[in-house]
């Protein structure tokens, strides 16, 4: 069954979801983030079909969230290191990682704490302003057509009910 891709959607979300959007690719993610930087170890750590991680690490690679870079030559083997793309995706993982805990929690609490070394503090994230540092709540916000929109979309009914046209 073919799937149907939004890397060209006129939004962010969409796209996002186009390329991390199947259960196994924030997962590969968030082990590099604890250090895994090897096939066998991405394997044996997730339990991943090696055909399912070897698709997930080339798209992981091209789209430069990963980079990969030899570390055998006989055999060639290699190593997959989170670029400044993929060290940017922290913040997502973060995210998510935050609702979970929130809502999907036993009664014996979280699964894994984030321990905030600069400060010392065992923390979570949140979402705020970066202009005022205020929290961002749907309620508080509203979504508007930016400079990349397409403009053979604006004028369509239905844009102007989704965001908030003046």
């Amino acid at each position: 069954m073919r799937r149907t891709s939004f890397a060209n959607w006129p939004c962010s979300i969409a796209r996002t979801v186009d390329l991390l959007g199947d259960w196994w690719t924030p997962l590969v993610l968030r082990e590099a983030f604890y250090g895994i930087r090897r096939f066998d170890e991405f394997q044996q750590e997730l339990g991943i079909a090696r055909n399912t991680l070897t698709d997930r690490l080339r798209r992981l690679a091209e789209d430069g969230l990963l980079e990969k870079q030899p570390y055998t030559h006989e055999p060639r083997r290699y190593e997959y290191l989170l670029t400044e793309k993929g060290r940017d995706f922290f913040g997502v993982l973060l995210a998510m990682s935050r609702w979970g805990d929130q809502w999907l929690s036993g009664d014996e609490g979280v699964p894994v704490t984030v321990h905030h070394d600069r400060c010392g503090q065992d923390s979570h994230a949140e979402v705020v302003c970066a202009t005022c540092g205020d929290p961002m709540r749907a309620e508080d916000t509203s979504m508007r057509m930016g400079p990349g929109y397409p403009e053979k979309l604006r004028q369509h009914p239905a844009v102007h009910r989704r965001f908030a046209c003046a």
